[in-house]
């Protein structure tokens, strides 16, 4: 009776609303409707109670505000901000965000095939998608749109030329462009494509025995396309296999399950989930014959893999299947479920959490817990709890997958990261290319080349600021606060001096990273992305420790069956 008093008194509110609220009671009452149904909460006035107040709110808002308020952007910012007192991953997609939100759960939308970005305000494609519209059309890295479909792109943010490219498959587009090398323009017509970006971009042998599969995201069907390339490495005699997480974010938790089933038994559990309602406490077993549960296996993972790939890599580790190498992993292991909504909108929720074979979770923030500032609390150390793999092996929950063998980040340097971001190396490489028509997918970027591009930056502007500038400058500022800067003011000048000099011997000191990275986008000219990678992994030392580790069977089955005594690691949390 109580739940139907308060359905009436919503029902009745919805005559006096303005006609831009009505939607938003409804919802209102759907929200009290769905809590009751499904009891959510046994604290039903408080629900009904905060429901109302929001709906008179609301009202109040738009017909008393100064100003218009419009109204869909200001309900927005209020259901996000009230997700954001949640956690991360709990987000509210609108019908027009759809879009974007089916590109991260399928890796599929409909467009042309290419990477576009704002080079010296222009509008320019960076890397056409092999075999789709774009690139077919003959679109290559160095163009130049001026327009699409008659509508100048000039003043245009990058996010509106890139919407106003993508639409419906199967329609047609007209670009105006510049290609790279001239100076008229010319027109190009299009048929947008359903564009599916690979989850696997790239797996081919390394050596004559070593297989490597790069996984990027786990979107629908990723498990095929690594079982797949699996299954035609195992044709060129691949003897054992790197499968390479490494800054994958996760996605759809059944692709991670199958993953793992391709080298594991069937009936094994892989990953299970516990939330409040029952309904989703459930566990995922391996459900079909695996393609080789023998092949030695590295799973290479970094800070930023997360969430399905710390499914793979922690179930993989957890059943002594594979080794685990690169540094601890993100530890995000929150479970979402789509919910749809009025109006097309969606609401990803976090519905529960995971737990791997060996029972443990690896969620490193407990975002239940918050400071007066907001801020997550992490897991505590007394919290931190030993679990055993099956061959009994001592490993821990609370702060991501810690890896059986640890291996150094990469830490690029200051004056890369300005070329980069100014997008010196790419307007140097189009200009290389220009001339040197010659050179192609099996040439050299030699020293001298190299000589020349520090030529060709010397008109250019790098500048950055280091680590060092930034303590120089705060050293003045509380010098000067404190009054001691003239009696150091020589000292200071001098020093500062002797930084800005070392830093113009940065492009020599730096050359190694730079010179990859120059030859890296050499190679996307020829072989777009296959290209990129396979030129990164001459460079990849986490890769080749791995394939040293592969080489030795003694060490690879001293990792997996090495009971040690258990000792917590040190400072688990620290990145945090």
């Amino acid at each position: 009776m109580h739940f139907l008093q308060y359905f009436y008194v919503s029902l009745c509110l919805i005559d006096t609303y303005i006609t831009i609220m009505k939607k938003y009671i409804i919802i209102g009452c759907l929200c009290i409707a769905s809590v009751f149904a499904f009891n959510f909460s046994q604290d039903y006035f408080e629900v009904s109670k905060n429901l109302d107040v929001f709906n008179t709110l609301y009202r109040e808002l738009n017909i008393a505000y100064v100003d218009e308020t419009k109204p869909g952007q200001l309900m927005k910012t209020g259901i996000e901000a009230m997700l954001a007192s949640l956690d991360p991953y709990t987000n509210y997609y609108t019908e027009n965000d759809i879009e974007d939100y089916r590109f991260m759960t399928t890796g599929e939308y409909g467009g042309i095939g290419a990477l576009i970005q704002d080079v010296n305000n222009k509008i320019t494609v960076t890397e056409p998608y092999e075999t789709f519209a774009a690139y077919k059309a003959g679109l290559r890295a160095g163009d130049e749109i001026i327009e699409v479909n008659g509508v100048n792109v000039s003043g245009k943010k990058t996010e509106e030329i890139t919407n106003m490219l993508k639409g419906q498959a199967g329609t047609p587009i007209k670009l105006k462009i510049i290609r790279l090398g001239q100076t008229t323009s010319s027109e190009v017509s299009l048929v947008r494509e359903e564009i599916k970006v690979k989850a696997v971009p790239y797996a081919d042998m390394l050596n004559a025995e070593v297989g490597y599969i790069k996984l990027t995201s786990f979107t629908d069907n990723c498990s095929g396309e690594v079982k797949d390339a699996l299954l035609k490495l195992k044709e060129k005699n691949c003897k054992s296999l790197i499968l390479d997480l490494r800054g994958n974010p996760g996605g759809l938790l059944h692709e991670a399950v199958n993953i793992v089933n391709l080298f594991v038994e069937k009936n094994n559990e892989v990953v299970s989930t516990r939330g409040k309602v029952k309904d989703w406490n459930k566990q995922y077993f391996s459900l079909y014959s695996p393609i080789d549960t023998q092949i030695p296996l590295v799973v290479l993972v970094d800070n930023n893999s997360a969430s399905a790939s710390e499914i793979v890599s922690g179930a993989l580790q957890d059943l002594d299947r594979a080794v685990v190498m690169g540094q601890r992993s993100f530890g995000k292991g929150l479970v979402q479920q789509t919910r749809p909504l009025t109006y097309n909108a969606q609401l990803k929720v976090t519905v529960a959490k995971y737990y791997i074979p060996s029972g443990r979770c690896i969620q490193a923030l407990d975002y239940t817990h918050k400071d007066e500032d907001g801020r997550v609390e992490k897991v505590p150390d007394s919290l931190i709890t030993a679990f055993k793999t099956k061959n009994g092996r001592i490993i821990y929950d609370g702060a991501g997958i810690l890896p059986d063998v640890k291996t150094t980040p990469i830490k690029y340097s200051n004056i890369l990261a300005t070329l980069l971001n100014r997008n010196h190396v790419f307007t140097y490489v189009n200009s290389y290319i220009l001339k040197h028509p010659q050179f192609n997918a099996t040439s050299t970027f030699s020293d001298n080349d190299y000589n020349d591009f520090i030529s060709y930056l010397k008109d250019k502007d790098y500048k950055y600021k280091t680590q060092s500038d930034f303590a120089l400058e705060d050293l003045k500022l509380d010098a000067s606060n404190e009054k001691y800067y003239e009696s150091i003011k020589t000292e200071y000048e001098a020093l500062l001096n002797k930084m800005e000099s070392n830093k113009k011997d940065d492009l020599m000191r730096f050359k190694p990273e730079i010179k990859q990275f120059i030859e890296e986008e050499l190679a996307s000219r020829f072989t777009f992305q296959k290209g990129r990678i396979e030129t990164a992994l001459k460079y990849d030392t986490d890769v080749n420790e791995a394939k040293k580790l592969l080489s030795d069977k003694q060490k690879m089955t001293s990792i997996l069956t090495t009971i040690e005594k258990p000792t917590k690691p040190f400072n688990p949390n620290k990145r945090f």
